[in-house]
């Protein structure tokens, strides 16, 4: 393969993971029937999610599993092999806690930094699936990168096609559902907080991912042959659906919570009629 061949093959991964994403924020964005943000904090947030999100989670995990795997060695015990990250059981601790928590924290942060641009509740999961889908796009892009080194371009397409069906849309819903709680909590609605909505998103991720890990999990346990590939089959259907479902939730919450739309710092919702609405910065 020559360097240009490689480029192509590049770009053309990078094409097929990022229009999905794009697709999806399109999707969400129309949801907000009233008042839709502008395209262009969309797109930054969206970037802060595939950028700076996806990189810092990449490092902090990195970090985290290596301390883990030092102290284990270090002090080993039966009980904290979890701890491991060259085992099976510190894989999976990885995929369902450790990764859960740590990218939901540094998504939710671009939740926070768009925090200026709400101007309605439905604001909050319009821009926290903005980040989630752009975090998806590249962690999706990189794992399609890995599968093309090792099996060439049609696999890493599959890939990318499977996970844009699956975790770029769960990548999207869990953070929407965490700014959706963000946004309430900043228009000082009553109910559960910011708190309470960060573990929602956490347990949105880690369910997801159990989905996902579930015929690894069934090899760690002892189970093995037909029962280990109709399981992972069965979760693969689970996890789309469950993607989708979840997505469509936050849908139904950015139409819901946009009408009618809600002054900043006001408890009150504006009653309709009640003149027109705050005009949006640029």
């Amino acid at each position: 393969m020559t360097a240009t061949d490689a480029g192509l093959d590049l770009v053309l991964l990078v094409v097929v993971a990022l229009l999905p994403a794009l697709v999806y924020l399109a999707w969400v964005r129309r949801s907000e029937g009233f008042q839709a943000e502008s395209w262009g904090p969309l797109l930054g947030a969206f970037l802060y999610g595939a950028l700076f999100a996806t990189i810092a989670a990449g490092i902090l995990e990195v970090i985290l599993v290596g301390v883990g795997t030092a102290a284990s060695q270090a002090y080993p015990a039966p009980e904290f092999v979890f701890l491991n990250g060259n085992s099976t059981l510190g894989g999976i601790f990885l995929v369902l806690v450790i990764a859960p928590f740590v990218e939901e924290a540094l998504k939710g942060s671009g939740v926070y930094s768009y925090r200026d641009r709400f101007r309605s509740i439905a604001d909050g999961p319009v821009f926290g699936a903005s980040v989630g889908l752009g975090f998806g796009f590249f962690e999706t892009f990189l794992y399609g990168l890995g599968a093309f080194v090792v099996g060439g371009l049609v696999a890493g397409i599959a890939l990318i096609l499977i996970r844009s069906v699956s975790s770029v849309l769960l990548h999207g819903s869990s953070t929407g559902m965490f700014g959706y709680g963000y946004a309430r909590s900043r228009f000082h609605q009553p109910g559960p907080g910011t708190g309470s909505y960060y573990l929602l998103a956490v347990a949105m991720h880690s369910g997801f991912n159990l989905l996902a890990s579930l015929s690894v999990i069934l090899v760690f346990v002892g189970v093995s042959g037909f029962a280990v590939t109709s399981a992972s089959y069965i979760a693969l259907f689970a996890a789309v659906l469950f993607a989708f479902a979840a997505i469509e939730h936050v849908r139904a919450v950015i139409a819901t919570a946009g009408f009618p739309a809600i002054q900043l710092g006001s408890s009150r919702y504006r009653p309709r009629g009640g003149g027109p609405p705050p005009p949006r910065s640029p």
